[in-house]
């Protein structure tokens, strides 16, 4: 089965590193400087002390033809856009399509896309990208898929192969379900930790911290109407304590000058929040917050 993925970050190298095991994988790159010096070096993919090298065939992604069986679209929210325009542009079209994105504003911009397939999923992995071409792995986790349009039984195969190699995709019944409870850890871990710069363990071990936690997922719950609030809570505390020692991605945009992902988590929030009139104060001071970091780097760039 030929494989594409686009998209060179941290999630992007990390399932091209452990897929290249079982399927023809091409990764599509941002740049062409990009996927020349992945294709020189392969992708180096470290866990604790241990690292291996994986070669993997690497073109820019303006040469993306949609041509295989499925592509997998692993870049930040924002860049979706760009990604949905070249789509439509293509002169097939794309047979299976996974979309691998936080936050969930991007579903609105599912709906007209011409794919046979269309799966939205969640990643539990911890990955970080260590340069160009080195991702590391620093938590295990799992891929979680649903469909959002067309058939499942297209990605069923494939999903139990990713399995067999110890890369589990676990396929789940309700998308918007899916995608909701990796938002609430999302909304809560991401603008906190980007705030106070610190590690996602310092959440549940500050008591101060703690209860601005609790504060803020009240207001998530409230405006999400959640039907099993405390359940819902203990996933973001043992969210937390698994990932004890990781530096979420929205901390790590920010420390590195890059663009958040902001407006997709909480700005979705703050839209659900208008839709059904109610207040969100704690979430758009968030917001608020991160929003001026984001614009003190491109002040001083």
């Amino acid at each position: 089965m030929k494989l594409g993925i686009i998209g060179a970050g941290s999630i992007g190298l990390l399932v091209a590193s452990y897929l290249s095991n079982a399927f023809s994988v091409t990764l599509y790159t941002k740049t062409s400087e990009q996927a020349e010096i992945i294709n020189q070096h392969g992708i180096y993919l470290q866990e604790g002390s241990v690292q291996r090298k994986v070669s993997v065939r690497a073109l820019p992604i303006s040469k993306w033809a949609g041509i295989e069986e499925i592509t997998i679209i692993a870049v930040k929210q924002y860049q979706i856009h760009s990604i949905i325009n070249q789509i439509i542009s293509l002169k097939m079209i794309p047979q299976t399509l996974l979309f691998l994105q936080n936050g969930m504003s991007h579903l609105t911009l599912l709906k007209n896309i011409p794919a046979t397939n269309i799966f939205v999923g969640s990643v539990e992995h911890g990955a970080s990208k260590v340069n160009t071409y080195t991702v590391s792995h620093n938590g295990k986790g799992a891929i979680n898929v649903a469909l959002y349009k067309g058939n499942v039984d297209g990605i069923k195969e494939f999903a139990e192969v990713c399995t067999s190699i110890r890369f589990p995709m676990t396929l789940k019944d309700d998308y918007y379900t899916m995608l909701i409870n990796k938002l609430i850890t999302n909304a809560i871990i991401n603008p906190l930790t980007a705030i106070l710069q610190v590690n996602n363990g310092e959440l549940i071990k500050n008591t101060f911290y703690f209860a601005a936690v609790k504060k803020l997922f009240l207001e998530i719950s409230f405006i999400l109407n959640l039907e099993d609030p405390i359940k819902r809570f203990r996933d973001v505390l043992r969210i937390c304590k698994k990932t004890g020692d990781n530096r979420s991605s929205m901390l790590k945009d920010l420390e590195a000058g890059r663009r958040t992902e902001i407006d997709a988590i909480l700005g979705f929030l703050i839209e659900e929040a208008q839709l059904q009139q109610k207040t969100a104060t704690n979430i758009e001071s968030y917001y608020y917050l991160i929003k001026g970091k984001e614009k003190d780097w491109r002040s001083s760039n």
